[in-house]
C-alpha cells in the first residue's frame, strides 16, 4: 500500500497536464484565442513564429503579465463530501525584445522569456484526496534568443535555442498518525533543466493573406537531485528515509499551421491550429537515492495521447488608436479515463477570450485581454482510487506594454 502511495505522490508532481499548459505568452493575442501564428504585430512573435518576426517594424520591447484566478471542486463519489481550493493567483509572464541592426536590414535578432507551463494547486485541509495532493507548485521559464530573416519581401524564416528552467514543489498527508493524532507528511522540492527550439515560416503572398508553419521542439526537463522531505512517526523514519531523487519529464511538442486574413486596413481574422505530441508522455520513471522495502525506483504508465487544439480570433481598429479583440479556442485533453489526478481536471477546454489595446503614443502601446474557462469531469484513479468530479473555472485578465523604438 506504501508503495502505492508514494508512486502517486512523485507521479501528481510532475504531470504537467492540459491544466498546466499555459498559453499565455502575448496580449494581443490572448485577445484573439491565442492566435498569432500568421499575425505579425509586435515582438511577441518570436514566441509565435520566429520566421515572422523579421516582418515585424521597427524596435521593440514587449513585456506582460497575466494574473490567473482558479477555482476547483471535487464532488467525492462514495461520501457526497465536498473540497474546494484555495489556490493563490499565478502570475504567467513574457518578456521579448526585437532588434534590427539597421532600418533597412532584413535581420532581426531577439529574446524572448515566457512561461509556457505552471501552476499552483492547493486544496483546503483534510479534503479527500489529501493523501494524493494537499499543495502543488509547478514553475517553467524559458529563455529563447532567436534570429529571424526576411528572404524576401513576402517570406521570412526564423529560429530560436531554448534553455528552460522548472521547479516544482509538492506537498500531501501520509495515512499514518503521529502521537498527536496528525497525519505524517510529505514534501518534494527540486529543479530541473531542458533545451530545445522554436522555427518558423512565414508566407504573406498578398497584402491581405499571411500563411505560418512553426513547430516548437519537445523539451526534455532532467530533475537530477530532487530533494524528498518525510515528517513520519519516529518508529518508522527508516522505512521513509529523506534524501534525493532523480527524473525527467518530456514536455511535448508543438506543430501549428496558422492563417491570417486582412480585409482592409482595419479589420483582421487570425486562425491557428496545434498538434500537441503530449503522447511522448507515456511512462513516469523515478530513482530514489535511498531504497527501501516500501520506497523502492518506480514506473509508472501515463499513457498521454497526442492532442489537437484549435485557435481563432478577430481584431478591429478603431478610431483614436482603439483595438478591439475577440477569440475562442478549443482543446482536447491529453489524459485518457483512468489517469485524471487533483492538480488537473484534464478535461477538453473551451477559452472564451477579448481584449483591447491602445496607441498611448507613437512609441508605446498598452494592451489588455480577458480569458474565461470552465470544465468539468468524472473518473476513478487507476492507481488511488480516488473517485468523483473535478469541476474547475478560471479567469485571466493580462495587461502588457509595448515600446517601439
Amino acid at each position: 500500500m506504501y508503495k502505492l502511495l508514494f508512486l502517486t505522490v512523485f507521479i501528481s508532481a510532475f504531470s504537467f497536464g492540459q491544466g498546466f499548459q499555459v498559453n499565455l505568452q502575448g496580449q494581443q493575442q490572448q485577445g484573439m484565442g491565442a492566435a498569432g501564428s500568421a499575425l505579425m504585430q509586435d515582438a511577441s512573435s518570436l514566441f509565435f513564429n520566429p520566421g515572422g518576426a523579421s516582418f515585424v517594424h521597427g524596435n521593440q520591447v514587449n513585456l506582460g503579465m497575466t494574473p490567473t484566478i482558479a477555482n476547483g471542486t471535487f464532488l467525492e463519489k462514495n461520501t457526497n463530501e465536498m473540497a474546494r481550493t484555495t489556490s493563490p493567483v499565478g502570475t504567467p509572464f513574457f518578456a521579448y525584445g526585437l532588434f534590427q541592426i539597421k532600418d533597412s536590414s532584413r535581420l532581426k535578432l531577439g529574446i524572448a522569456f515566457y512561461t509556457p507551463f505552471g501552476s499552483t494547486v492547493e486544496w483546503e485541509e483534510e479534503w479527500s484526496g489529501r493523501f494524493a495532493l494537499t499543495r502543488l507548485q509547478l514553475l517553467s521559464i524559458f529563455c529563447q534568443p532567436t534570429v529571424s530573416f526576411r528572404l524576401s519581401d513576402r517570406i521570412g524564416i526564423g529560429a530560436g535555442f531554448v534553455y528552460s528552467y522548472g521547479k516544482v514543489n509538492l506537498q500531501k498527508d501520509i495515512p499514518l498518525m503521529d502521537q498527536n493524532n496528525e497525519f505524517a507528511s510529505a514534501e518534494l522540492d527540486g529543479t530541473s533543466h531542458g533545451y530545445g527550439y522554436n522555427v518558423g515560416l512565414y508566407i504573406e503572398p498578398t497584402d491581405h493573406v499571411g500563411f505560418a508553419v512553426t513547430y516548437r521542439s519537445q523539451v526534455n526537463m532532467e530533475l537530477s537531485q530532487g530533494t524528498a522531505t518525510f515528517n513520519v512517526p519516529a518508529s518508522i523514519e527508516d522505512k521513509f528515509p529523506s534524501g534525493n531523487f532523480t527524473s525527467s519529464l518530456p514536455l511535448p511538442q508543438v506543430f501549428t499551421l496558422g492563417l491570417s486574413i486582412k480585409p482592409n486596413k482595419k479589420l483582421a481574422i487570425a486562425l491557428d491550429v496545434n498538434y500537441v505530441g503530449w503522447k511522448a508522455y507515456d511512462t513516469l520513471a523515478f530513482d530514489y537515492e535511498n531504497n527501501t522495502e516500501t520506497l523502492v525506483d518506480t514506473k509508472s504508465p501515463r499513457n498521454y495521447e497526442n492532442i489537437i487544439a484549435v485557435r481563432i480570433g478577430g481584431q478591429y481598429k478603431f478610431k483614436h488608436g482603439i483595438t478591439g479583440r475577440i477569440g475562442f479556442a478549443f482543446g482536447i485533453s491529453p489524459i485518457q479515463k483512468g489517469y485524471v489526478t487533483p492538480e488537473s481536471s484534464g478535461n477538453n477546454r473551451v477559452n472564451y477570450t477579448a481584449g483591447i489595446g491602445y496607441k498611448l503614443s507613437e512609441k508605446f502601446i498598452l494592451d489588455a485581454s480577458i480569458l474565461y474557462t470552465q470544465v468539468s469531469r468524472e473518473d476513478t484513479n487507476l492507481e488511488t482510487g480516488l473517485s468523483g468530479t473535478y469541476k474547475t473555472s478560471a479567469f485571466a485578465p493580462g495587461l502588457s506594454l509595448t515600446y517601439k523604438f
